[in-house]
């Protein structure tokens, strides 16, 4: 008989919650929340923004932004991002907030980063790229709140050195 792999439902020995068990070998699969990693770019007083190419919310505007992969850090995986959909290069200058969202079960560090030159191109996941003054931001068509979030916290902390935002900004 082959081997199903974690297809049991039910709470292990000393845990809290139900996990996915393998019923041949007691395998437990922890299912935990993603880390999203993502930068708002900056040249000037431009900020580097990514028309999505790709679902979800193909076709709406974010900074660069995705998935931390295996191996690489937080900086060095938003400073991937940046590259992979903006073909920009630029420097981490710091952790501008981080944003925990339990309802899909993800963890958001977003960095504050210069571009090192005004250098960009659409990148694979990217239908458009672009440098926007504050006015030119297409606010109604962005992809995510988190993208808002961030932008506006970046401005209000211009200049400024803060511990980062936890949680979600207040209405």
């Amino acid at each position: 008989m082959k081997p199903t792999g974690p297809s049991i439902r039910m709470v292990p020995a000393g845990d809290d919650r139900e996990r996915l068990i393998c019923g041949d070998c007691g395998f437990v699969l922890y299912d935990n929340p993603k880390i999203i990693v993502g930068a708002v770019c900056t040249w000037q007083d431009r900020y580097l923004m990514c028309r999505r190419a790709i679902e979800p919310r193909l076709g709406f505007w974010t900074m660069p932004i995705g998935y931390m992969e295996l191996g690489e850090t937080t900086e060095q995986g938003a400073l991937r991002e940046v590259w992979e959909e903006a073909c920009a290069t630029a420097v981490v200058d710091g952790l501008l907030a981080i944003y925990s969202i339990p309802e899909i079960s993800q963890v958001h560090m977003i960095y504050r980063a210069r571009m090192v030159t005004a250098d960009h191109a659409v990148g694979a996941e990217s239908l458009e790229v672009g440098l926007f003054s504050w006015d030119e931001i297409p606010w109604d068509h962005l992809a995510y709140p988190n993208v808002r979030w961030a932008l506006e916290y970046e401005r209000e902390m211009k200049g400024k050195t803060a511990f980062p935002p936890q949680g979600r900004p207040r209405a």
